[in-house]
């Protein structure tokens, strides 16, 4: 994955995105004394970032494949981001969502028109019921991290936060699946001379972390974490990229999450859902580290259910 490919894709989804706000607060830069930009993909089309890698792999099929739509499976955010890629490109969508997905992403699939199937809340349940729809109805799987077309659609959030701020010295994401922190990665690298990047994870879900540590692919044996787009492994695809370019993982407990998604709802007046505030957290909670730096900071989505907030 080049810088090329980055620039391909993203002259090739750019029609189908918003450039999406970068935002800051004079009282957040206060409190952990430095500069932070926030690229709030939470004003991404579908609420979330995941519409970039999504529109790009489903650009990417031939059209054989197209004709019989694509299949995937997700906790919510890349749910509906494929569901409206392939509304957007008239072709079908079937969604796999584990049963514990929140009813406001589950709700807003079927508003795209994707096709919601539901499995149970594992891994291996989710990857079986995916390849039974495959079968049956000879759609083509995307995943939804661990796919090159993904990961490239996924980076270029961080190529347009740079293209803005050259000058960053750090960007902080939070890592689920991995499919956006190696995107980001990649972006760093073809972008800047200097920036590096940082994952923020839920302690109760630190596959990532320890991934890092060991050198291979960790697993979870739970993912009691409130920030549900955050309960998914990493891949083949995206861990050897983190490996190489990602400078550390920053643990945050469910506390931490909490109180930093609050933080921004109050101080900086816009919705972001647990997953995205996963990062602000790690900032926060290392703030001594970064003192007088400049931060960029990916709000990952806002996907919420307003009516289950968890302060």
């Amino acid at each position: 994955m080049t810088k090329e490919d980055l620039t391909n894709c993203y002259n090739r989804i750019r029609p189908c995105i918003h450039n999406t706000p970068i935002l800051t607060s004079n009282l957040i830069n206060k409190l952990v004394g430095a500069e932070l930009y926030f690229k709030c993909e939470n004003f991404q089309k579908a609420g979330a970032y995941k519409i970039r890698g999504a529109t790009n792999a489903i650009m990417q099929l031939s059209k054989a494949q197209q004709l019989n739509g694509v299949v995937t499976h997700s906790s919510g955010n890349f749910a509906q981001a494929l569901s409206l890629a392939a509304k957007n490109l008239n072709i079908k969508a079937y969604i796999v969502m584990p049963s514990n997905s929140p009813l406001v992403k589950k709700n807003a699939v079927l508003e795209y028109g994707g096709k919601v199937i539901k499995c149970e809340p594992t891994i291996e349940a989710r990857q079986a019921a995916a390849n039974q729809v495959e079968t049956n109805t000879k759609a083509t799987f995307i995943h939804p991290s661990n796919n090159p077309d993904i990961i490239i659609g996924q980076g270029t959030a961080g190529m347009e936060l740079l293209k803005e701020h050259s000058n960053l010295d750090y960007i902080f994401c939070p890592i689920g699946g991995g499919g956006l922190i190696a995107g980001t990665a990649l972006a760093a690298s073809y972008f800047s001379d200097h920036c590096k990047v940082i994952g923020g994870e839920p302690i109760e879900a630190d596959d990532a972390y320890r991934s890092l540590i060991s050198g291979k692919i960790e697993t979870n044996v739970t993912t009691n974490t409130i920030a549900d787009g955050l309960r998914t492994q990493l891949g083949s695809h995206n861990f050897p990229i983190i490996k190489e370019h990602v400078k550390q993982i920053i643990r945050v407990t469910e506390t931490e999450i909490i109180e930093a998604m609050q933080l921004i709802w109050e101080r900086m007046k816009i919705i972001i859902e647990p997953s995205s505030a996963v990062a602000f957290a790690a900032v926060l909670k290392e703030k001594e580290l970064f003192k007088d730096q400049k931060i960029g900071v990916i709000i990952s989505g806002g996907n919420v259910d307003v009516n289950n907030l968890p302060f």
